[in-house]
């Protein structure tokens, strides 16, 4: 009689990938500057630092095509933003939350939030 050895199991790379290997979203937070189209955003995002030769701070702006899917937010409302798969040739971003509305619309934000 000859003993068998058993080879402990490797779990399956795609359930491993999915819980342990997944890389975390990179968020930000901007300002709603068009909300013309449906279902989609335009955020613009606002960074500063220093240049590396002469030290002057420099503002950098970039514009994000973001899915909004609900509607919630609205021209001027600061939001936070979250990447995501592709959706169309420039939306590869989503709308994660209105972190503060803008100051014409203070009361709807309590909606907001609930939904």
């Amino acid at each position: 009689m000859t003993e068998q050895t058993k080879t402990p199991q490797q779990p399956n790379m795609t359930e491993q990938n999915q819980t342990d290997g997944r890389t975390p979203r990179r968020t930000m937070t901007g300002t709603v500057v068009s909300t013309k189209m449906d279902k989609t955003i335009v955020v613009q995002v606002e960074r500063m630092y220093r240049h590396p030769k002469y030290g002057k701070y420099i503002r950098e702006r970039k514009r994000y095509h973001v899915h909004a899917e609900n509607g919630a937010a609205k021209l001027g409302d600061v939001v936070e933003i979250m990447s995501t798969r592709p959706m169309s040739k420039l939306k590869r971003w989503r709308l994660v939350s209105v972190v503060t509305a803008a100051v014409d619309r203070g009361a709807e934000v309590s909606e907001i939030s609930k939904a």
